[in-house]
């Protein structure tokens, strides 16, 4: 039995008498938690490789591997992708062009907009980087069989695009 597990079992015969919460998460099964746990320990882990053996962070190499993916697109698109907000995407991207790895330009088709792309030394970053980041894949899903694999990747772009499911869930409707 898991710690959490543990805790659990022995709360549940004096949940609601001793001051503490009726209901707790079970961090064994709750989904939301446990991929942002693994998300944040592979970021971490990924961060400090890439930053030591290439001179880029976790969030850096999420925007190359996607501008090679999909050159000159906007911050918005990699805002959309990666999830993140504007404010961190441009700061990241300011640090990235003042480095030499991507290049950013008015868009020909809207000037209010920006075309990002990776410049050789991005595209040079990229490649290192990705032998790196295939092989701490290839070594986190080693415990699953190859059907186990595919069944995984299925299920998780399933749950992603359903994301919109839970906008506004807890929210409180305010119109009366």
């Amino acid at each position: 039995m898991s710690r959490n597990r543990q805790a659990r079992a022995s709360r549940a015969s004096t949940a609601g008498r001793s001051g503490r919460a009726e209901q707790v998460l079970d961090l064994d099964r709750y989904v939301p938690a446990l991929i942002t746990f693994i998300a944040n320990k592979l970021s971490r882990s990924a961060t400090v490789v890439y930053q030591k053996r290439f001179g880029v962070n976790v969030t850096e190499w999420r925007i190359l591997s996607l501008l090679a993916i999909e050159p000159e697109i906007s911050a918005a698109r990699i805002c959309h992708v990666i999830g993140f907000d504007k404010g961190p995407v441009s700061r990241t991207l300011a640090g990235m062009e003042e480095r030499g790895l991507v290049s950013i330009r008015a868009d020909r088709d809207d000037a209010r907009t920006y075309s990002i792309s990776l410049t050789q030394k991005g595209y040079a970053t990229h490649d290192q980087v990705i032998a790196v980041a295939l092989e701490r894949e290839r070594r986190l899903l080693s415990c699953l069989s190859k059907p186990e694999r595919e069944t995984l990747i299925e299920l998780l772009l399933r749950v992603h695009g359903n994301l919109d499911a839970v906008k506004g869930a807890g929210e409180v409707d305010t119109r009366s």
